[in-house]
C-alpha cells in the first residue's frame, strides 16, 4: 500500500510541477515534489491558480468529475454491504482537490450522497431516469467540459476479477484521454495484468448523451473482497485520484492527444 501511495502521489506532483515549471532544474524539482507530496499527505485543502491557464486561447477546459449513482441508488454493493456511491464520491472528492491545486476548473455533478433527481417521483426508476438526465443536462450546459465518471465494477460470478479499467465516449479526444489514464492506472494499480480502454457501451445513458469528451473510470471491482477493502482505504483512495489527475495533466499538456 505505501508503496502505490508514493507511486501516485510522485506521479501527480511531478506532472504539476512539470506543467508549471518546464525549465526548472532537476534537483529543484525533486525537493518540491516531495514538500508538495507532502502537504498533501497531511490533508491540505489549499489551492492555487496558475499563471497561465489551461487550454489554448478562450477554450480554457472544465473537468465534471461525476461520482457515479448516490442516495436510494448505491450502485454496487461489497460483501461488507459498502455501496459503490459512496466509494466513488471519496475519490472523486480526492480528485477535485488535485486538480484544483493544478489549477484545473472542475465541477462535480454530485457532492453528496443523493440521487440527482427531480422531487416528487414516485418509482425508483422514475428517479434513476431522472437523475441520468439531469446530469447529462448539467454537463452539456458547461463550455468546454470533459467528463471524468467515477465508478466501482462488480463481477460476482468470478470474485477473483479486479483491477481499473477506462472507457471511451464517441468524442473527440476521448478515447485519447481514456488510454492515457489507462497508462497511469496500469503500472500503479493493475500490477498483476494490464487492462485495456475500451469504447463505452451503447447502453450507458450518461456517456453517450453529452457532448464532451467522456471517460468512465471503473476503479476496481466491489466483487473481489481484497480489491473492496482496499477501495475502502482513504490512501488508496488518494492514489487513485492522484493517478487520474496525473493522467489528465498529462492528456492536457498535449503528451499523449492523438
Amino acid at each position: 500500500m505505501d508503496k502505490l501511495r508514493r507511486i501516485g502521489w510522485a506521479e501527480v506532483m511531478g506532472m504539476i510541477l512539470l506543467i508549471r515549471k518546464r525549465t526548472l532544474l532537476y534537483t529543484w524539482l525533486t525537493v518540491c515534489m516531495i514538500g508538495l507530496s507532502a502537504i498533501f499527505l497531511a490533508g491540505s485543502r489549499r489551492a492555487f491558480t496558475p499563471t497561465g491557464a489551461m487550454g489554448q486561447g478562450s477554450r480554457v477546459q472544465t473537468v465534471v468529475i461525476d461520482p457515479g449513482h448516490g442516495g436510494q441508488d448505491g450502485g454496487a454493493v461489497a460483501g461488507d454491504g459498502t455501496e459503490e456511491s459512496r466509494i466513488n464520491l471519496a475519490i472523486s472528492l480526492q480528485l477535485e482537490q488535485l486538480l484544483r491545486f493544478a489549477g484545473v476548473r472542475t465541477e462535480l455533478t454530485r457532492r453528496e450522497d443523493v440521487m440527482v433527481c427531480d422531487p416528487g417521483l414516485a418509482t425508483m426508476r422514475q428517479r434513476k431516469v431522472s437523475d441520468l438526465h439531469n446530469r447529462a443536462s448539467f454537463v452539456n450546459g458547461i463550455p468546454n467540459a470533459v467528463l471524468l465518471s467515477i465508478h466501482q465494477n462488480s463481477l460476482p460470478s468470478s470474485p477473483v476479477t479486479h483491477g481499473a479499467q477506462t472507457f471511451w465516449n464517441r468524442q473527440e479526444g476521448a478515447e485519447a484521454l481514456a488510454r492515457t489514464l489507462q497508462a497511469g492506472l496500469n503500472p500503479v494499480v493493475n500490477t498483476h495484468r494490464a487492462k485495456e480502454p475500451k469504447p463505452i457501451p451503447d447502453s450507458i445513458y450518461l456517456m453517450n448523451h453529452v457532448d464532451a469528451p467522456a471517460v468512465l473510470v471503473e476503479c476496481g471491482f466491489l466483487s473481489n473482497r481484497e480489491e473492496a477493502a482496499r477501495l475502502q482505504q482513504e490512501d488508496y483512495q488518494k492514489t487513485l485520484a492522484a493517478v487520474i489527475a496525473a493522467g489528465y495533466l498529462r492528456w492536457m499538456a498535449g503528451e499523449d492527444r492523438k
